[in-house]
């Protein structure tokens, strides 16, 4: 009868802390607790990694979100000119930081923390529809493995990739405004194809422990290669039914309290 009563009340509790609009499909054996119940550090410091074709500035809701719960939180703007630039960039953020921090990334971000994840300061991973490679993988190689949707990817002549503006709406963000999608497609940022092609070493999510969302209508990044990157990683994992690749946008509520859910959980075993 105990057991059974401690169970109920650690169900009860994650269903407050998660709400009712999170479709949370654990992949892992692994349970996401509320901070009352989990070991936790009460990490406050959160870096924000932003993915191939946008800015930081996507993750602004997701940013106020958090704020407003006293986090410290800092957004990388990495160039999108070459995979080493872009870790630089955002070990360059992580070693301002006054103490452990939470590594979040969106997309292509995911490549990103994978290595700069290995920094000491780094107590978690948080990967919103990201790549997480492994030790000889490259993104663009796992995506051949798991073909997604689109085909209104562009490649110019100088190197540089990019969306399709008049596709960007149905391939990358098909939840949102469509008036908001329109203006992300024109203001995208060309992204270095050579980037998606980076090979890596020492993955972090293998040292470090992860969480992981599944965008499940993601025609990006096919929902199945995110599966398996969160199954390999044994990362807490939650779907999100009906979102794009853009759910970093779409459902802040739900992606803030994941990175919650990391930032005071970072001690626990995965």
């Amino acid at each position: 009868m105990k057991t059974s009563l401690k169970l109920g009340v650690t169900a009860l509790a994650f269903s407050i802390f998660f709400g009712s609009n999170v479709n949370a499909n654990i992949i892992n054996k692994s349970t996401i607790l509320p901070p009352s119940i989990s070991n936790s550090l009460n990490i406050k410091n959160i870096v924000l990694v932003h993915g191939a074709f946008v800015d930081g500035s996507g993750w602004k809701p997701v940013y106020n979100i958090l704020v407003k719960k006293g986090y410290h939180v800092t957004v990388v703007q990495q160039p999108l000119t070459t995979f080493e630039g872009d870790v630089a960039a955002v070990k360059r953020i992580i070693a301002q930081q006054n103490g452990p921090c939470i590594l979040v990334a969106h997309s292509y971000g995911g490549a990103i923390i994978t290595i700069a994840g290995n920094d000491p300061k780094v107590a978690g991973l948080v990967y919103i529809a990201a790549h997480a490679p492994d030790s000889g993988e490259s993104e663009a190689g796992n995506g051949k493995l798991y073909p997604s949707a689109y085909k209104s990817l562009q490649k110019g002549a100088d190197g540089f990739d990019y969306i399709e503006p008049s596709k960007f709406y149905a391939d990358f963000s098909a939840d949102l405004p469509k008036e908001q999608a329109e203006f992300m497609a024109n203001s995208q940022m060309p992204t270095a194809d050579i980037v998606f092609h980076a090979i890596i070493a020492n993955p972090a999510w293998k040292v470090k422990p992860s969480w992981y969302m599944v965008a499940k209508s993601d025609r990006i990044i096919n929902p199945d290669l995110e599966r398996m990157y969160a199954k390999r990683a044994h990362s807490h994992t939650v779907e999100i039914a009906g979102a794009s690749h853009s759910v970093f946008e779409s459902h802040p509520e739900d992606v803030a309290q994941l990175i919650i859910a990391a930032a005071t959980q970072s001690t626990q075993k995965k």
